[in-house]
């Protein structure tokens, strides 16, 4: 079960991360734009973080509507754990 998930937004296409209580990788998505709600609707209220840009507050919105919560990380804190991870 997905407790925290990840979104990398993009232009047309997203790639989802979603890990479970322990912290193991139990999902590792590429969504079209398209079909992102369809997606977020079937699965159960979780933890959502993304870098805030320009569309990351409509998509948290969307998100928090199908009862997510959805925490948006300013792109420096994006970057930086990019970098600790390679």
């Amino acid at each position: 079960m997905i407790t925290t998930a990840g979104i990398d937004l993009a232009k047309d296409v997203f790639q989802i991360h979603g890990v479970d209580a322990q912290g193991r990788a139990v999902l590792r998505k590429q969504l079209r734009r398209v079909q992102m709600a369809s997606f977020f609707v079937n699965l159960p209220p979780c933890l959502i973080g993304m870098e805030a840009c320009g569309s990351a507050h409509y998509r948290a919105r969307k998100l928090q509507e199908q009862g997510h919560e959805v925490l948006l990380m300013t792109p420096q804190f994006v970057t930086q754990s990019v970098r600790t991870r390679i």
